[in-house]
């Protein structure tokens, strides 16, 4: 499975071409994406990056944290994407939090895990 880094502080100036050419330095590195604002298509301020080895990753995190990606310092992290949505408590709390607000219908997602 995939390995996800979180960057964050990303500027309106990077696309996902600017952070793909940041981090395909890394051999295992195999997409990223800048989350955009779906009405106005301005960043959110943040990406993933995706890495087939956890080496890289954890390399990919060590030199790359605070550097520059565009007109700002990335700040990384790992993502737990993957350990959010193979938990079920969590995934159970996610349903519930959306029906209560209504957002069930709009928003739906699936909670599986891939091994």
């Amino acid at each position: 499975y995939q390995r996800r880094v979180h960057g964050g502080n990303l500027g309106n100036d990077v696309t996902v071409d600017t952070l793909s050419k940041a981090f395909s330095k890394y051999p295992s590195f195999q997409k990223a994406k800048v989350v955009r604002d779906k009405q106005s298509n301005k960043t959110r301020g943040y990406g993933f990056v995706s890495f087939f080895e956890s080496s890289d990753m954890i390399r990919a995190l060590s030199e790359m944290n605070g550097k520059y990606v565009g007109n700002r310092p990335v700040t990384l992290r790992s993502s737990k994407w993957k350990e959010r949505m193979c938990d079920p408590t969590v995934a159970e709390k996610e349903i519930k939090d959306a029906k209560a607000t209504g957002w069930e219908k709009k928003r739906k997602r699936r909670y599986h895990c891939q091994t």
